[in-house]
């Protein structure tokens, strides 16, 4: 069984996509996929961890669309068994495929994104996203700090400035849940980000202690980056790739929310939760002067006191599963 699977540029909807990957290797452990994604994401699918991939296919965007032309004619001499493409382009219906399964729309703007995205393979329930990382990956981050003690994770960084709670905040409460009576007593905070997100981080690194801070941002690939959070005890971060990266990988997930839904995307996993400004969505993104152009914050309504009750209701419910 050969699938062609076109999934999503930016990194949160590709993460939450892979659990269609997984479902299609469960009903059938020999299917190779080719996946084609934008190049956010494509560190997420590598062969080295991944052994039901036999191909990637990096999308550039291109001028008038040119970028699903370079698609075409990489993939439309072979017979597919099926295309799943997440992106609802035309692409799909110019290939030979036995099945094609495409996600229009944008599925059900009041339901969970990968509720919506399950539905596409007509799963009977959804199936949690899935990470491929390979023994490689996990050696590699094991060298980034010594076992001994927990590691809180946070992540201060965003794909736009409004969604960023102030890096002064998640400093204020790593210091609160790190403190000798907080819930991670003592522990190592390590600030994750990706490449270019130096500057967005640099508040919240100022912040923190230098002797029990690590600084990750920029400096590992994706699947070094999602094995480093597994070896983490708790995450916290804005609504970003890293937060569904993070839960994905099982690590407990607090999900900071303002002017982005979290019943829509919210980190999805047994160990996750979701804790917004006083704010809701509506009142955000309705206000006077609200614009999505614009960088500055909508989350100042988020307190850290607010965010520590959040915090520690996590980890106390998931010391008890």
């Amino acid at each position: 069984m050969r699938v062609l699977f076109i999934t999503a540029n930016r990194l949160g909807d590709a993460i939450l996509s892979t659990g269609l990957l997984a479902a299609a290797v469960e009903r059938d452990p020999l299917v190779k996929f080719t996946i084609a994604c934008g190049p956010a994401a494509a560190g997420l699918f590598q062969p080295s961890a991944m052994p039901n991939l036999e191909r990637l296919i990096v999308l550039h965007k291109r001028p008038w669309a040119g970028h699903w032309w370079d698609l075409w004619k990489q993939v439309a001499t072979t017979r597919w068994s099926m295309v799943v493409d997440l992106r609802g382009s035309v692409i799909s219906q110019f290939l030979m495929a036995h099945r094609r399964r495409v996600f229009l729309g944008g599925g059900n703007p009041n339901q969970h994104r990968l509720i919506s995205l399950s539905r596409v393979l007509k799963l009977p329930v959804p199936v949690a996203p899935r990470i491929w990382i390979s023994e490689a990956n996990q050696r590699r981050a094991a060298k980034l700090w010594p076992e001994a003690g927990p590691v809180l994770a946070i992540g201060p960084t965003a794909n736009w400035g409004g969604k960023i709670w102030p890096g002064e905040r998640f400093a204020e409460l790593a210091a609160r849940l790190t403190a000798p009576d907080g819930i991670l007593p003592g522990a190592r905070i390590a600030v994750f980000g990706g490449p270019g997100e130096e500057a967005l981080a640099a508040p919240a690194l100022a912040a923190l202690p230098p002797e029990r801070s690590i600084n990750l941002v920029g400096k590992l690939d994706l699947l070094d980056l999602a094995a480093a959070l597994q070896r983490c005890a708790l995450y916290i971060g804005n609504d970003s790739g890293l937060m569904h990266l993070a839960a994905a990988v099982g690590v407990p997930t607090l999900g900071l929310f303002g002017p982005s839904r979290e019943d829509v995307y919210g980190p999805w996993g047994q160990n996750t939760a979701s804790v917004r400004t006083d704010l809701d969505y509506d009142a955000i993104v309705r206000s006077p002067g609200y614009d999505y152009r614009k960088h500055d914050s909508h989350m100042l309504t988020l307190s850290v006191d607010k965010a520590q009750r959040a915090a520690e209701t996590l980890w106390r419910q998931s010391r008890e599963d």
